[in-house]
């Protein structure tokens, strides 16, 4: 194993506190997965909550785009612990590349409320006692997220803010370029603001992770992206990562 392998490698296992302990398995049923996920993220040491199939999934979209010259900076929308956007920034320092961002894009205050009327299944689960009283909305502050970044010694002028509900920080936002775009808002409008906002800075051959296009029980990402695609008459194809993650490439 090269020294850059080996490094991601551990990288990997210290966000998701796996070195010693089992991942959550994220093909269980629903109820089984919430008791893991919860037991071992929310309430664990881990820094991601990303099983490590789409932290692998990150690591082939940006060594490709950057093996394939691919123009452009890095984003997740939607951070929680930085844990992914931790590991994209390690993954360039790893490579030595010094011209790409990666752009840290979250409220810092936990998710959204959806309208009730128009997306019932989201506002159910914004008001549930897991939802409140577990995961506290997915709500992190950005000095959190910075000193996670400051002691993996990733913390420096390649990592960009974002800091603000997507509708209002993505349209504006100083991006002229992106390669590999992850989309971690949970909910439609999330999805579709972060899509809306970012796909056309795009370059081809880039790469979209939706990480819960799979999850029918509690959002409606799926219909935001399928939305969003039907719209542009996009046809590349999804690809699964695992039960709930999907991700595809521009080609045009």
């Amino acid at each position: 194993m090269t020294a850059v392998a080996l490094y991601l490698d551990l990288l990997k296992g210290v966000l998701t506190d796996t070195l010693y302990a089992p991942e959550p398995d994220p093909n269980a049923s629903d109820a089984a997965f919430l008791l893991q996920f919860t037991s071992h993220y929310v309430k664990g040491r881990a820094i991601s909550m990303l099983p490590r199939a789409r932290l692998d999934n990150i690591q082939a979209c940006v060594f490709d785009v950057v093996e394939r010259g691919v123009p452009g900076d890095l984003i997740e929308t939607g951070v929680w612990r930085g844990g992914a956007t931790i590991f994209m920034r390690g993954i360039l320092k790893a490579l030595g590349v010094t011209d790409r961002s990666v752009w840290v894009a979250d409220s810092f205050e936990g998710l959204p409320e959806p309208d009730a009327e128009r997306f019932p299944r989201e506002a159910q689960a914004y008001h549930s006692g897991v939802m409140t009283n577990v995961f506290d909305r997915f709500a992190d502050t950005e000095e959190a997220v910075r000193r996670n970044f400051e002691a993996f010694g990733l913390l420096d002028d390649q990592v960009r803010w974002l800091k603000g509900w997507f509708k209002d920080t993505l349209p504006q936002a100083p991006i002229e370029r992106l390669a590999v775009m992850r989309l971690d808002g949970d909910f439609y409008e999330s999805t579709m603001d972060a899509l809306t906002g970012l796909y056309e800075r795009l370059s081809v051959g880039g790469y979209v992770i939706v990480d819960d296009y799979g999850e029918d029980d509690w959002t409606y990402c799926r219909r935001a992206v399928d939305e969003f695609r039907a719209a542009r008459d996009i046809a590349d194809p999804l690809i699964q990562i695992d039960r709930r993650c999907f991700y595809w490439r521009r080609g045009g």
